[in-house]
C-alpha cells in the first residue's frame, strides 16, 4: 500500500495540470472607436511637440516646473497610497498562488490525562501521551478553480499597477495646471500694479485740473474709485496666487508654510502633443488599462463560481510518532502513518451556487460596461482638449490684437482728456477696456497651457499598457528611482 503513494501523487499532479479550467476564456471586449479625432481633423497646432515618457513636462522648458514635477513621485501622499494598494494587491495574488502547492505542517504535543479518584498520593491512573510528526494536504486544482482565482488576483494586481500610473499622471497634470495658473496670477498682478500707478497718475491729473478750475470734484472721486477698485483686484490676485502655491505644496507632499515660489513668468509657447490614432489611446491610458484588467478579473471569477458545481479532490497524509515516554518517542515502533485522497461535493445549498454564478456573470457585465464607458470618456476628453486648444489658439490671437487696439485707444483718450476735449469717464472706460483685454489675454494663455497639459494627461502621458507585463507590473518604472519600491 505504501508503494502506491508516489504513483497516486503523480496521478494527482497529472490530473491537476492537465485539467481544463472551468469558465469562459478571456477575450477583450469590443469598444467604440473612430478612424481619427474629429477636433484634430484639419487643424495644425501652433507648436507641435513630442513628449518624453515619464518626463512629459520638459516640453514646457521651465526648470522650476521640472523641479516640482520630480518631487511628485517622491512625496505625493495620494500616490504613496496608490503604491501601497498595489503592493497589497500583489501580495494577495501571492497568497492565492500559494494555494496551488501542497501545505506541509509539523507539530508536537504532550497530553496528561487520567480518570478515577484523586487523592494526595494518587492522580487516578494518570498517563502521558507524547506526539510528534508532520502532515501534508494538497487541494488538487482538477477543475481550474485555483488557477482562475490566481488569474483574477493577478489581473487585480495589474489593475492596481495601472491605478498607480493614473494617480501619478493625475498628480503631475494637476501640479502643472496649478503652476500655469499661478504664473497667470502673477502676470495679472504685474498688470494691476502698472494700472495702480496709472490710476495714481490719473488721480493727480484730476486733482490738478480741479485746482485749476477746469473740472469738478466728480473727476477726483471717479479717479479715486478707479484706484481703489484696482487695488481690490490686486488683493484678489494675491489671494489666488497664495491658494495655488498652497495647492502645489500639498501635491509635492509639503506643508504650505514650507514652500515659497519665487515670482516667474507665464510661458509664451504652448506646445501641443499630436493625438495620433484613437485606437492607440486604448494602449496609452492607465485608467483604460485598469478597467480592462478588471474585466479580466471578473471573467476569471465566473470560472471560480462555476467550479463549485464540481467535486473537490484533496490528497492528505500524515506521519506521526506516539509514545508515553518522551525519551523514546522518535523510533520506528512508535510510528503511525496515514494517507489517502478525499473527495467532496456539495449536493444542495439552497441555490447558493446558482446565485453565485449569476452574481459573477452580472459583475462581469458591469465590468465590461465600465470599461466601455472609460473608453468613451477617454475619447471625449481628448476631443474636448483638442477643440479647446484649437479655439483658444484663435481666441488668443484675436485678443492680442484687442489688447493692442485698447492700448492705442487709452493713450488717445488720455491725451484728449489732458487737452480738455474728453471727459474723465471716457478715460476710465478706455483704461478698463485695456485692463480687461490684457487680463483676458493672460487668462486665455493660461487656459491654453492648462488644456495642453490636460491633453497630455488624456493621451496617457507617454505611459503604455505593455509596462504591465514588466517586472513589478511597471510600478517601479512609473515612479522616480528615489521611491521605495521594495
Amino acid at each position: 500500500m505504501i508503494r502506491r503513494t508516489p504513483a497516486l501523487l503523480a496521478l494527482g499532479i497529472a490530473v491537476s495540470l492537465a485539467g481544463c479550467a472551468i469558465g469562459p476564456n478571456y477575450h477583450r471586449p469590443t469598444a467604440p472607436a473612430a478612424a481619427h479625432f474629429k477636433a484634430e481633423h484639419g487643424w495644425q497646432p501652433a507648436v507641435p511637440a513630442r513628449i518624453v515618457p515619464s518626463h512629459w513636462w520638459t516640453i514646457y522648458h521651465d526648470p522650476v516646473l521640472s523641479h516640482l514635477e520630480r518631487q511628485v513621485a517622491v512625496s505625493n501622499q495620494n500616490l504613496k497610497a496608490a503604491v501601497a494598494a498595489y503592493y497589497a494587491a500583489r501580495e494577495a495574488a501571492g497568497v492565492t498562488r500559494g494555494t496551488l502547492f501542497p501545505s506541509i505542517n509539523l507539530g508536537a504535543s504532550q497530553t496528561r490525562s487520567g480518570g478515577g479518584a484523586v487523592s494526595a498520593f494518587s492522580f487516578g491512573g494518570a498517563r502521558t501521551a507524547n506526539q510528534a510528526g508532520g502532515s501534508l494536504s494538497w487541494d488538487l486544482d482538477v477543475w481550474g478553480k485555483l488557477r482562475r482565482e490566481l488569474q483574477s488576483a493577478n489581473a487585480k494586481a495589474q489593475a492596481s499597477a495601472a491605478d498607480v500610473a493614473a494617480a501619478r499622471l493625475s498628480a503631475q497634470t494637476t501640479l502643472a495646471q496649478d503652476y500655469f495658473q499661478l504664473r497667470a496670477a502673477e502676470q495679472q498682478l504685474r498688470l494691476l500694479k502698472t494700472l495702480v500707478e496709472d490710476d495714481k497718475a490719473s488721480l493727480r491729473i484730476a486733482q490738478n485740473r480741479v485746482n485749476a478750475g477746469v473740472t469738478t470734484l466728480a473727476d477726483v472721486y471717479a479717479a479715486r474709485t478707479q484706484l481703489e477698485s484696482t487695488q481690490a483686484q490686486e488683493d484678489t490676485a494675491l489671494l489666488n496666487r497664495a491658494k495655488l502655491e498652497h495647492a502645489i505644496a500639498v501635491l509635492i507632499g509639503r506643508a504650505p508654510s514650507n514652500l515659497s515660489l519665487a515670482q516667474g513668468y507665464l510661458a509664451v509657447r504652448v506646445p501641443v502633443v499630436p493625438a495620433g490614432v484613437p485606437s492607440q489611446l486604448l494602449l496609452r491610458r492607465p485608467d483604460v488599462a485598469a478597467a480592462e484588467r478588471n474585466v479580466v478579473s471578473a471573467n476569471a471569477d465566473i470560472g471560480v463560481a462555476e467550479a463549485a458545481w464540481f467535486p473537490s479532490l484533496t490528497l492528505s497524509g500524515s506521519y506521526d510518532f506516539d509514545s508515553s515516554m518522551l525519551s523514546g518517542l522518535i523510533k520506528a515502533s512508535n510510528a503511525v502513518w496515514s494517507y489517502g485522497p478525499q473527495i467532496a461535493m456539495n449536493l444542495f445549498n439552497g441555490g447558493a451556487t446558482v446565485a453565485q454564478t449569476r452574481e459573477a456573470r452580472a459583475s462581469y457585465d458591469q465590468a465590461v460596461a465600465s470599461y466601455r464607458e472609460t473608453v468613451l470618456g477617454a475619447f471625449q476628453q481628448v476631443e474636448d482638449d483638442l477643440a479647446s486648444l484649437h479655439f483658444l489658439q484663435n481666441q488668443y490671437a484675436e485678443e492680442r490684437q484687442a489688447v493692442s487696439d485698447a492700448k492705442r485707444s487709452e493713450a488717445l483718450t488720455l491725451n484728449q482728456y489732458k487737452a480738455g476735449v474728453a471727459d474723465y469717464a471716457s478715460v476710465l472706460t478706455a483704461q478698463t477696456a485695456r485692463l480687461n483685454a490684457e487680463i483676458t489675454a493672460v487668462n486665455l494663455q493660461s487656459q491654453r497651457l492648462v488644456a495642453s497639459a490636460d491633453l497630455i494627461n488624456a493621451l496617457g502621458g507617454g505611459w503604455k499598457s505593455a509596462s504591465l507585463n514588466a517586472p513589478n507590473d511597471g510600478v517601479k518604472d512609473s515612479l522616480s528611482s528615489t521611491v521605495d519600491t521594495r
